[in-house]
């Protein structure tokens, strides 16, 4: 016979559930997290973004460093000990779930999925107690990514542009604090395999990613773009003409484009960067060749100018092109893809359309 005083609460049920199912939960938590920050995260230029990360990092730096020093000194217990392991790993995870919303933003996950998928699992790795419970070296590579991601966020809004000299400027500015903590640590030896090893390691596949153009190219995003008929810049915005049917919500405009006698192909987006940043960008315009694949067809130079809160409006179009599949890519000018967009072309005759506007 079970007694009241027996059964076990609410808060006891959830407590055993949790040690059952512990990844799961974390895995659910990490999920819901994620799509959270994403739809509140503030523009990668706010000064108050930017400050949280410093912060961030700075207690991160500081907690490190204080964990190396009593390596190598008697145990003395301070009553902020047993939380400032928790703690690192928190400002770890939020400033991970931070810079990989930049950086999925920042690129087509068709492009950046390597290095996208190496953050996430860095991110998950984090709420894991295994890793929770390794030595510094791993938590000096995790901060060590952190203050690059920063850096690399960072540095191009100082510049107002991107490009290998910015990214390389980014990667020495992000390696200062932790190779000044290496460095000037005590003992030597234990230093350079916990702290500036650690460091190397990340900063090599940093540079590695970068140059296989895998790294997405932050603080740029391109939030939309679209297949229309038409694109007309009036007062109010640019109008856009398509004859999308209503069903096909997920479309962009006429991503399944009928081109009649005198159609142009018109591909309108919204690049979001800083302010005071200006850039050359590329729109590539590509036909799948049965045979051959996809092939190059048109490369159209765009100068941004940032600032905008909903980004910066531009449009290109085509009047010369042939039935089939097409895709239309948005890069910067050293071929880092910023977004894409697909659509198929049908050729018809002169016939009745029935056209819908909208202003953006």
């Amino acid at each position: 016979m079970t007694t009241a005083a027996e059964t076990p609460s609410s808060i006891e049920r959830l407590r055993l559930y949790y040690s059952r199912h512990e990844g799961r939960v974390a895995a659910a938590f990490f999920a819901a997290g994620f799509v959270f920050d994403m739809v509140t995260v503030g523009r990668i230029d706010s000064w108050a973004t930017i400050a949280q990360q410093a912060l961030y990092l700075a207690l991160i730096l500081a907690a490190l460093l204080q964990m190396f020093r009593e390596q190598f000194s008697a145990p003395r217990e301070r009553w902020y000990s047993r939380y400032r392991s928790p703690l690192v790993h928190f400002l770890l995870g939020a400033l991970l779930n931070l810079y990989a919303i930049f950086y999925f933003k920042s690129s087509s996950l068709l492009v950046s999925f390597g290095f996208l998928g190496v953050l996430v699992s860095l991110l998950l790795a984090n709420e894991l107690k295994r890793i929770k419970t390794l030595g510094l070296p791993v938590k000096f590579a995790l901060a060590a990514l952190c203050f690059l991601s920063f850096a690399a966020c960072v540095v191009p809004i100082a510049f107002g542009s991107i490009g290998v000299g910015v990214f390389l400027t980014s990667m020495l500015a992000g390696s200062v604090p932790l190779a000044v903590a290496g460095f000037t640590a005590t003992p030597r030896d234990a230093a350079r395999r916990q702290i500036l090893v650690p460091l190397g390691c990340v900063l090599v596949i940093f540079l590695a990613f970068y140059f296989f153009r895998l790294i997405p190219p932050v603080p740029l995003s391109v939030p939309f773009i679209g297949v229309y008929h038409n694109v007309e810049r009036t007062e109010a915005g640019y109008r856009l003409t398509h004859e999308r049917p209503g069903w096909r919500f997920w479309h962009n405009g006429d991503q399944s484009f009928v081109a009649r006698p005198g159609d142009r192909v018109y591909v309108y987006f919204r690049v979001f960067s800083p302010a005071r940043f200006s850039d050359r960008l590329e729109m590539r315009w590509h036909w799948k060749d049965p045979a051959r694949g996809w092939t190059l067809h048109d490369t159209i130079p765009i100068r941004i100018v940032g600032g905008r809160e909903q980004g910066f409006r531009g449009y290109a179009f085509k009047s010369r092109y042939q039935p089939g599949d097409w895709k239309v890519q948005v890069e910067t000018a050293d071929g880092r893809e910023i977004g894409r967009v697909y659509f198929s072309l049908t050729l018809a005759p002169e016939a009745p359309r029935n056209f819908a506007t909208e202003l953006d």
